[in-house]
């Protein structure tokens, strides 16, 4: 990537992090999901608007997504990861472990359903099935399969923000929704309503900065081939400077 290009996504970060008045705590392991619809001429997105009234990013179009939860280590799935996928998630960490890598990629499922209710996967009876939203995903009929999961990007919260998350952004295709279950998304829910945007246009929603700069990423590893060999970008504040590294 150009300096220049390093330089804007620096600028676009700092300024939505402007404001740091809370307490610092350490950022929690998070995934979110980037579905992607190729049925038409061109490929689209799903993004969600957040409820206005969060205290975290309210009013904004986010892709679903959120931490770790214990559960997402138990969880059944039929295939695994790839492993060039899991080798990735695992890069840069302290205890990389297959494990870690699967519960990122079932993390985001999960939390896809809870905020969408949509169930990615296949059509399986799960031979295990946390109970909470776990149980709810299985009732489904959809067991997760992780075969078709990319990896597009990492990004930890700057320090000082009122929520901070080490996040991984994943990417699924639409054609892995098996189900939607009714009335999850609404007025009073987290999120109120869902759109499909074109890749090309999705820029121009109230997105928060990370969000824009991660659908660059995707659109240009897109062009390129998706290749799962790839560098991943790595987005983190190190003494008060952006930074992307690769992994």
């Amino acid at each position: 990537m150009s300096e220049a290009a390093e330089h804007q996504y620096a600028k676009a970060l700092t300024a939505e992090a402007r404001e740091r008045k809370w307490p610092n705590v350490r950022p929690r392991d998070a995934a979110t999901l980037i579905i992607l619809d190729h049925s038409g001429g061109q490929p689209k997105v799903l993004l969600g608007r957040r409820h206005d009234g969060h205290k975290f990013m309210p009013g904004k179009f986010v892709f679903p997504g959120g931490r770790i939860e214990r559960s997402d280590r138990q969880m059944s799935a039929v295939k695994p990861l790839h492993s060039e996928i899991e080798d990735k998630l695992n890069a840069r960490l302290r205890r990389p472990a297959p494990r870690f890598a699967r519960a990122i990629a079932l993390a985001a499922i999960r939390e896809t359903f809870e905020e969408t209710g949509l169930a990615l996967g296949v059509k399986a009876r799960a031979p295990l099935a946390p109970a909470g939203a776990w149980t709810r995903f299985a009732e489904t009929g959809v067991t997760p399969s992780l075969d078709g999961i990319d990896f597009v990007a990492r990004a930890i919260t700057p320090p000082r923000r009122p929520k901070r998350f080490d996040t991984r952004f994943l990417v699924a295709d639409a054609n892995m929704i098996c189900h939607q279950a009714p009335g999850v998304v609404g007025p009073e829910a987290e999120l109120v309503e869902l759109v499909w945007m074109p890749l090309s246009d999705a820029a121009g929603l109230d997105i928060p900065a990370i969000t824009r700069i991660v659908l660059k990423e995707l659109d240009a590893a897109m062009k390129d081939g998706m290749a799962r060999s790839r560098p991943r970008p790595f987005f983190y504040e190190r003494n008060g400077v952006w930074r992307r590294d690769e992994l």
